[in-house]
């Protein structure tokens, strides 16, 4: 039984411009973390990212939630956990602060995901293993398909993991070879130049072949001379991804991803405000064969959905530490697989969890394993820190879902 509930308040301080982006000058990155605890003294620890302020509210959220899981068994929480979900999103008292969005929709991320951290550990294998071995049916208990029913029901993704089921053997090797990484931390926004140069090197040194650089300053022709540096210093077979991070209107977006066409971005990330469907509709069609990245600042299954019907969006960044936790990030999976865009996840977790998440989209669903983001400034403050060889990130094989904090444990 859930027997003890602790909610924390985690904050770390960035340096030498880490972490910036054209919001976000000074940032301290932050979590809100989740432990619930049972009579064996196991402990599962769920996070949800923020950027400092306002995270104690996130905290009081989950507080809240957590709350209602106390006295109960992790195994019967899970066996039914959609349910769990779909009430908890819906409680009366918070739902008119969302639906399903912002302070307590992160609250609520951060108790899924020490749900499925303490239901990992209760079983001693690391998440990504438990995920895989679960039955499409048991899979499909864990979500919350409602306002999905006009594109996926709950039959229709039984039977979509049913027949992913049959060819998982064959996409194995992931487990052995590594899920491909790619670098975010080439090109914060207050590096200068040079920076961004040294930095390039040293991720082909590291062997990284693809990498993101920070976009969407005051001075468009900043963000292109910028850009070209990298595409010049890392030449024409590596990788290269742009992050506005929302700082263009439609026609500032318009203009400047057409001039950026000429140094061949894989995508540009977050060109606009991430509520607008239709402008980046408009947007993508107005810049092709450019690909547009959506879905760290998207909330919500639901609005997934919208995107992926307006089919607008070559990559899905769906952050489980985001939207509402691991739960409705495999619900978002499923719908990115149902429409053919493949899902590269925003890592407010500094990719911990994450990498247990694409190794089941990849082996249970089929998701193409393109790469996953890495950033490594938090990496001394986890038990378990990811482990990158070679660009690539060696399979995790502790208990849990990587997410326990040392000083937070």
């Amino acid at each position: 039984m859930i027997n003890n509930i602790d909610i924390s308040d985690a904050r770390f301080d960035l340096k030498n411009g880490a972490g910036s982006d054209a919001v976000h000058k000074d940032p301290q990155y932050a979590y809100a973390v989740t432990h619930l605890r049972d009579e064996q003294g196991l402990s599962g620890t769920g996070l949800a990212f923020t950027l400092g302020e306002g995270n104690d509210l996130v905290c009081r959220a989950a507080k809240f939630y957590a709350d209602t899981l106390r006295g109960q068994d992790i195994e019967s929480v899970m066996h039914g956990f959609g349910d769990t979900f779909r009430k908890l999103s819906n409680e009366q008292q918070f739902r008119w602060l969302g639906p399903h969005k912002g302070v307590v929709h992160l609250g609520l991320a951060a108790v899924t995901n020490a749900c499925y951290d303490l239901w990992a550990k209760k079983r001693g294998v690391p998440l990504w293993k438990l995920l895989i071995s679960l039955s499409p049916e048991a899979i499909v208990n864990t979500l919350d398909l409602s306002y999905l029913e006009d594109v996926l029901t709950r039959e229709e993704a039984i039977a979509m993991l049913t027949e992913t089921a049959d060819t998982a053997a064959s996409r194995m090797a992931i487990l052995e070879k590594g899920y491909p990484g790619y670098d975010t931390s080439v090109g914060w926004f207050n590096y200068d130049d040079e920076k961004v140069r040294e930095n390039c090197k040293r991720a082909l040194d590291q062997g990284f072949g693809a990498m993101k650089l920070k976009v969407g300053s005051a001075d468009p022709q900043r963000d292109i001379r910028r850009a070209n540096i990298v595409r010049d210093t890392v030449g024409d077979n590596v990788k290269v991804m742009l992050d506005a991070n929302q700082q263009w209107n439609l026609p500032q977006a318009i203009s400047i991803c057409n001039e950026l066409k000429a140094m061949h971005p894989y995508w540009v990330e977050e060109p606009t405000h991430p509520d607008d469907v239709q402008a980046h509709v408009t947007l993508a069609r107005a810049v092709a064969p450019v690909k547009l990245a959506l879905g760290e600042h998207v909330p919500n299954r639901i609005i997934f959905k919208n995107y992926l019907q307006s089919a607008c969006a070559g990559f899905m960044q769906v952050d489980a530490v985001r939207v509402g936790g691991v739960s409705e990030f495999i619900t978002i999976s499923l719908l990115c697989k149902k429409f053919g865009v493949p899902v590269v996840p925003h890592v407010g977790d500094m990719g911990q969890l994450h990498q247990h998440l694409v190794l089941f989209n990849h082996i249970a669903m089929g998701h193409e394993a393109l790469f996953l983001e890495h950033i490594p400034h938090l990496k001394e403050h986890f038990l378990h820190p990811v482990k990158i060889e070679n660009g690539v990130y060696v399979t995790p094989q502790e208990p849990g879902s990587s997410c326990d904090l040392i000083n937070h444990v």
